[in-house]
């Protein structure tokens, strides 16, 4: 029965790791990998009535093939993301492929048993060993073999496992084997162990090859969080900053959506800011446009993962493009989920400042529902101004709408604005107050790149093709916004 858990782990990690490759986690990606992995694995268990002879010879081998196909699936996978057009087709492959060979594994693994164990034991045994070994794998594979291993290392050593357990199957069971098939099935368990350590321990050189062909400049730095994957690439122009995937900044031209993000907030306020809340922002951009304003006296700085506050000290250029931001004391940088802190803190801040990657996923997707930006409100001082960055209004009119009317639906009165970014096209924003207001019209006195009082008063003009359109309210237990997204982005992908 240990072998059992330890075959419900293996196969549940393997999911996961399958799973972690969807383009964000929308209910619609999850549904259909689980949904196919489970009809799959109904699939490989109506085939397995089919299967009659040597049950314990054809059980060792289908051990070995999920070990085979389960640990190459994230290198190729990962591989296949940034070459092949539909990488959505070879991930559902690999979730079907091994969806079958767990439903022909388990079927079979019971038929050995049978006899041994009387039937209602036999059923109740196995069935709780495979739960204990998923519950097992859902709670190793986030919080400790992706963010320690990565996704690569993780998946061949599952693969590894099984090859274990193959070979250990040939003791287990080698009175049901004949001699010649033992000698086989050590050696080919055996060979897949070696071929599977290898790539383990060349897991780091892969990743590095494949991220270098995956981007279009040279990777410098990457990262593993238990959140997510940092990577920085370096080019003529600069370095960029990506988050799984995603570009967030380039260093060549983030000054025109940072100073764009900050300075109309600081500018609404009623009187100069002195107490200022950074929502996001882990880079120390935002940080380092708000600190360039007199009379500031603190900045408090909430972002969840802890490797992005610190990504400037293991990467020296952020920190010089950062202005060395937060070496500032007048900066308290607190490491939480931005929903959970608003709620556990009191206090008024002058200015909000939300800056949160896109909502791709339902995780982000929370941080821009009606109840987020109730506590955002809470927050607000009445002399305040909070600011939002809201995707593009170009590309994504409904979903940038969508946080524009949510922000209202939360009791805010919000002013919608653009600015042009090159590394991004036309990107939106959101300024909001407690009460009606007017769009700022001065740019502060400062010595900014991009900003001044002309660029500001054209930032509020919104073109016809960026105009209002009906949008649903994002609440937290119906995220229409991330909906909005994955359509709208998947247009231009």
């Amino acid at each position: 029965m240990f072998v059992v858990a330890i075959c419900g782990l293996v196969y549940e990690l393997l999911a996961g790791t399958l799973g972690s490759y969807l383009l964000g986690d929308s209910v619609t990606q999850f549904s259909l990998v689980i949904g196919l992995y489970l009809s799959a694995m109904g699939v490989g268990a109506w085939i397995s009535r089919r299967l009659d002879g040597n049950l314990a010879r054809r059980f060792l081998e289908i051990e070995l093939a999920v070990a085979v196909v389960g640990g190459v699936s994230a290198p190729v996978l990962f591989l296949s993301f940034g070459t092949v057009v539909h990488f959505q087709a070879v991930l559902l492959g690999f979730v079907s492929a091994i969806g079958v060979l767990v439903g022909l594994e388990l079927p079979i693994l019971m038929r050995l048993l049978e006899g041994q164990i009387e039937f209602k034991d036999l059923i109740s045994r196995v069935l709780t060993f495979d739960y204990i070994g998923a519950l097992a794998a859902s709670l190793l594979f986030p919080l400790v073999l992706v963010p320690k291993l990565g996704l690569v290392r993780s998946s061949l050593l599952m693969g590894c496992a099984n090859a274990g357990v193959a070979l250990w199957g040939t003791w287990l069971l080698r009175s049901r084997l004949e001699r010649k098939e033992v000698l086989g099935l050590r050696i080919r368990a055996i060979l897949v162990l070696i071929g599977l350590a290898v790539g383990v321990g060349a897991a780091d050189y892969f990743t590095t090859w494949a991220e270098d062909e995956m981007y279009a400049d040279p990777v410098v730095f990457t990262e593993t969080t238990p959140y997510q994957r940092i990577v920085v690439t370096r080019g003529r122009a600069g370095f960029q900053l990506f988050l799984n995937g995603n570009l967030q900044f380039s260093s060549a031209d983030e000054y025109r959506y940072h100073e764009a993000l900050v300075h109309p907030a600081m500018a609404a306020a009623d009187r100069p800011p002195k107490k200022v809340l950074v929502l996001g922002g882990g880079d120390g951009l935002a940080l380092r446009e708000i600190l360039e304003h007199p009379g500031l006296e603190q900045v408090t700085l909430v972002d969840l993962d802890p490797a992005m506050t610190n990504l400037s000290k293991k990467f020296p250029p952020l920190a010089e493009l950062n202005h060395h931001s937060f070496s500032d004391p007048r900066v308290t940088v607190v490491n939480d989920d931005a929903m959970l802190w608003l709620d556990g803190h009191p206090g008024l801040f002058d200015v909000i400042v939300v800056d949160f990657p896109d909502p791709n996923n339902f995780a982000l997707g929370k941080l821009y529902t009606r109840l987020f930006y109730r506590r955002v409100l809470a927050h607000l001082s009445p002399a305040g101004a909070a600011v939002v960055q809201a995707t593009s209004p170009l590309f994504a009119r409904k979903s940038y709408w969508c946080i524009i009317e949510t922000m209202r639906a939360a009791g805010f009165a919000v002013q919608p604005y653009q600015v042009t970014v090159p590394s991004f096209g036309v990107w939106g924003y959101a300024l909001a107050r407690r009460a009606a207001f007017e769009p700022p019209t001065h740019a502060p006195k400062l010595p900014l790149r991009y900003l001044n009082d002309e660029a500001l008063v054209a930032m509020f003009d919104m073109p016809a093709d960026m105009k209002p359109v009906p949008v649903e309210i994002n609440q937290l237990d119906n995220q229409a916004l991330v909906r909005y997204y994955e359509r709208e982005w998947r247009k231009w992908e």
